[in-house]
Parts: C-alpha cells; sequence; structure tokens
C-alpha cells in the first residue's frame, strides 16, 4: 500500500469523525475514492482497521486511535496511515504491549518512575515501562490502562473550566473497568490478569463478562474477563514502589527475580536449585546491580553476568 495514499485515506477517516463534518466533506471524499482504485482500497483497509480494533475487549485500542487519546490529531492520521500500510500484521503489532506502550499518552520507560495530576485533580503515579491514555472532560473521565502499574488518587472531578464532573471516573483495564469510590488504589495489568490493591475508600470491579464486586480499603485481589479471585489483606508497603523501594517478605527468590527484572533492561533469570529460597527486605530499585550485589550476603547464592544484561541467580557451586 503507498504510504501517500494511506495518510490521505487516514485523514480522510479522522476528518468524517469530526463533528463539524459537512456534507460537502463526504461528498469530497466520495470524489477521492472514486479517483482511483487505490483511493478505494486504502479507504476499506481504513475501515477495516478501525473495525478490527474496536473489537477488542474493553474496545481499548479503538479508543486510541481517538483524537482526545493521543498528543495530536496528526499523531492519530499518521498511527492509522501506518496500520493501513502495514495491513493485519500490523494490526497484530498495535495489541502489542510494546506498541501501546510507545503510542500511550503518558509513559514510563524501564526503571522510570512518574507522576502526573491530570484535569480533574487525579494524581497517578506511574510504575516503571507503563502507560496510560485519557480523557478528561465535561462529559467523561477515562483512564485507559495500556501497559504496566499506576497507582491513582482520585481527584474531586473539576473540569478543565473548573465546573463539578458529575461523571464518575473509570479506570478501563485490558480485562474489565474499575470506578474508585473517592480512593487511593493501585492497578497492574498483565496478560493474563488485573491485580487491584485498595489503600483508600473502595472500587467497583466490573469483568469484561459483568461480574461485579466492591473491593474496600485494605483489600486486594486479582480478575480476568470471566471472574473475581477471593479478596485478601494488602500486602504492607504496598505502594513503596512509588518511593523506589521494594518491600518483599518471605518471597521466593524467582519471584524476587521476576520482579526486579522489571526495573532493569534485559534478562534477570534464577536457577531451579535456588528459586525456592526466602527473602525478606526493603530493596532500592535505582540500584538493582547494588541489591544483585548485596544477595550473596543474606542467601547462599551466587550472582553470574553473562553480559551486563544478562544475570542469573546461581547455586554457589554453580557454573557462571
Amino acid at each position: 500500500m503507498n504510504e501517500t495514499i494511506a495518510l490521505q485515506a487516514a485523514e480522510w477517516f479522522f476528518r468524517l469523525q469530526e463533528p463539524e463534518a459537512t456534507e460537502a466533506d463526504r461528498q469530497a471524499c466520495a470524489v477521492w475514492r472514486e479517483a482511483d482504485p487505490m483511493h478505494e482500497a486504502a479507504w476499506q483497509r481504513a475501515q477495516q482497521v478501525s473495525a478490527t480494533l474496536g473489537a477488542l475487549p474493553g474496545k481499548l485500542a479503538h479508543a486510541t486511535l481517538q483524537r482526545s487519546h493521543l498528543k495530536s490529531r496528526r499523531r492519530a492520521v499518521k498511527t492509522l496511515a501506518l496500520l493501513v500500510v502495514a495491513g493485519t500484521a500490523g494490526w497484530q503489532g498495535w495489541r502489542s504491549e510494546p506498541v501501546r506502550l510507545r503510542l500511550a499518552q503518558y509513559s514510563t520507560r524501564t526503571g522510570e518512575r512518574r507522576q502526573i495530576q491530570l484535569a480533574d485533580g487525579t494524581a497517578v503515579h506511574l510504575n516503571t515501562s507503563t502507560g496510560i491514555n485519557t480523557i478528561m472532560d465535561a462529559n467523561r473521565r477515562l483512564i485507559a490502562l495500556e501497559t504496566g502499574e499506576v497507582l491513582i488518587q482520585t481527584g474531586k472531578g473539576q473540569t478543565p473550566a473548573g465546573h463539578v464532573a458529575y461523571h464518575p471516573l473509570v479506570v478501563a483495564t485490558r480485562h474489565g473497568q474499575l470506578k474508585p469510590l473517592g480512593t487511593r488504589f493501585i492497578v497492574r495489568q498483565s496478560a493474563e490478569e488485573i491485580q487491584l490493591a485498595v489503600l483508600e475508600g473502595a472500587v467497583e470491579i466490573t469483568t469484561h463478562e459483568g461480574e461485579r464486586r466492591v473491593i474496600p480499603a485494605g483489600w486486594q485481589t486479582r480478575f480476568n474477563d470471566e471472574a473475581i479471585m477471593p479478596p485478601s489483606a494488602v500486602a504492607p508497603n504496598a505502594d513503596s514502589w512509588t518511593r523506589g523501594v521494594l518491600h518483599v517478605r518471605e518471597m521466593r527468590l524467582a519471584d524476587f527475580a521476576a520482579e526486579l527484572s522489571r526495573y532493569r533492561p534485559g534478562v534477570v533469570r534464577c536457577a531451579p536449585e535456588v528459586a525456592e529460597l526466602k527473602i525478606s527486605g526493603a530493596f532500592q530499585l535505582a540500584d538493582t546491580d547494588q541489591v544483585f550485589a548485596s544477595l550473596p550476603m543474606v542467601l547462599p547464592v551466587k550472582v553470574s553476568y553473562l553480559t551486563r544484561y544478562w544475570v542469573t541467580f546461581n547455586a554457589p557451586s554453580a557454573g557462571a
């Protein structure tokens, strides 16, 4: 597919989505489509891309194409044009977390943390490798978690114009939506499930299959499209990552390695013979190499570097 034609098709697509689009615009688009068979093919592919993305769970991908979710209309046009050129393979790529992270309105890189304040006063802490898109206006208050983990402190619902918005805040995830009820809470998303920890107030979960449950302060749970797991008590210091600290208590070393791998590029692995060792403590996330250096002082392990980006926890007698 010709890139110039794909851009033209994307321009027409978004022009006709605008509330001020006129009948003259629609007729001009029809003239453009009829001028060349390649124009019509690009137009049909743009429609197909939109329909395909709109069919994803929660319609999050389709929403991401909307102008209000991106930094500019031009960026939205370029994104759609790219998918028109790429075809089906490109649509599948759109669904991948790296692509969604790169195109998110607000995002963090590996090992980075960031705090933002939205127009309604809501504060959002983004953990490592996290991306969100937002809509904050008089008609809708939405945070779409594309990938990663956030801590959200809900605001008072002030719109950009300074008027109170009576629309509840909604947090959209891959497996369902959350409605916070004057609260502070953590949401972590993976392909398989969503983890929710409520620190203050309460949060209502609605899965894509329609199951509902309200989780009060001090409780956490996991859910997917179909089910919400039984709640358990929130772990102490669940929000310590916002301060750059990882608190663990009796955590399996294999799980500890997986957790640390979120905060540094490359691979962190744990050999099976030491995977079940338990570790407790508070660890600084800004210097994972220092964390690795301290492990042999508290556990019978050897830390081996194949390269700077490939680290393995072994038994002391194991080879590097």
